[in-house]
């Protein structure tokens, strides 16, 4: 669902916040709260009474956290968006562990500039830095035609520049600007400490597939306002757009180098990128049949499903631990509630 072009100006949403405004990472135990946020997965829920309930997640460049508006009309939550931006008054309140928005009053906004900066979520670590620190990953790479395949991407500043900002996600796992980066950096780190346990691995193939495994997403998601997803990504897909850039770009090399890449080398790499998602109803199109394969989605999975357990159960939020409960609410990607201490913490 798409913000209602006619739903009616919120005065507050180009306005300053208001007075004694926190980010989420700073909220804690109860507190009200007035402001403009992200909302994603808004959904109308019924209470046990048969009464309409809004839950959804809200977000700023801090974090996110669930909200719940007990009382709310099918022509109010229709007039919201299902992934866009808000105003809203209320509270927060610890429920079983979890610290949540308690929503009184809510209204779609359009933000001003000044407020996207706070409402978008962002990696804590620079892109630049991540990048040149990937950048020297990827100069390690031995093959010749391997490098000249690196090579045409990276030199690819509208993707590159894109790869630097891109989230991961929508939502789930890494789901802020930079993200993408940072998911991938962080999955070339451990191939460089994992591959040498396998000397018969290919480090070269694993290194590339990584790299290029999500490179699709730099299409498949907007990322200049809500996150969503564009078109192509709707029709088309990460999964298959990586796999389309690589041939794309296989043959620029051939074309522009010379260099001619050895017979099945794209087809192993393309069979990497449609395969990482690991299972068929997760949205592999394949499923692993290599051993380079089979490493990159288990790192792939190792990283995405750790980096959601993490945030979930030890947030950045100050006093996150001390809410009154052991788990967190159920997390439905990983098909479980998290245990919260850490008993030698």
């Amino acid at each position: 669902m798409s913000m209602s072009t006619g739903a009616p100006a919120n005065p507050k949403s180009t306005s300053t916040p208001a007075l004694g405004r926190k980010f989420i990472a700073e909220l804690g135990g109860v507190e009200r709260v007035a402001g403009a946020f992200s909302i994603a997965n808004a959904q109308l829920g019924k209470t046990r009474n048969d009464k309409p309930y809004l839950r959804c997640l809200l977000g700023d460049k801090t974090g996110e956290m669930p909200g719940r508006m007990w009382s709310i009309d099918e022509a109010t939550f229709r007039r919201l968006p299902t992934d866009g931006f808000v105003w809203v008054e209320g509270e927060t309140q610890p429920y079983q562990g979890e610290l949540q928005f308690i929503i009184h009053t809510i209204d779609p906004i359009e933000p001003t500039p000044d407020q996207m900066r706070d409402l978008l979520p962002c990696s804590k670590r620079p892109s630049a830095e991540m990048f040149a620190e990937l950048l020297e990953l990827m100069n390690t790479i031995a093959h010749p035609a391997m490098k000249a395949l690196a090579k045409a991407y990276l030199d690819d500043e509208f993707l590159m520049d894109a790869f630097r900002q891109c989230p991961a996600a929508k939502s789930m796992h890494h789901a802020y600007l930079g993200g993408l980066l940072e998911h991938t950096l962080s999955l070339v780190k451990l191939a460089d400490r994992v591959c040498p346990l396998y000397p018969k691995i290919n480090r070269d193939l694993v290194v590339m597939g990584l790299f290029l495994h999500d490179l699709g997403k730099t299409r498949e998601l907007a990322y200049d306002r809500a996150f969503s997803y564009t078109d192509r990504g709707e029709l088309i897909g990460h999964i298959v757009e990586g796999a389309i850039m690589l041939h794309d770009k296989a043959q620029q090399v051939m074309r522009e180098s010379g260099q001619r890449l050895p017979p099945g080398a794209i087809m192993v790499l393309q069979h990497i990128i449609v395969s990482h998602h690991g299972e068929l109803e997760f949205g592999a199109a394949k499923l692993p049949a290599t051993p380079e394969a089979i490493l990159v989605s288990i790192l792939d999975n190792l990283d995405a499903k750790t980096t959601m357990a993490l945030a979930a159960a030890r947030p950045d939020r100050a006093g996150g631990f001390d809410l009154g409960g052991n788990f967190t609410e159920k997390q439905w990607a990983l098909e479980t509630k998290l245990y919260r201490p850490d008993p030698l913490g």
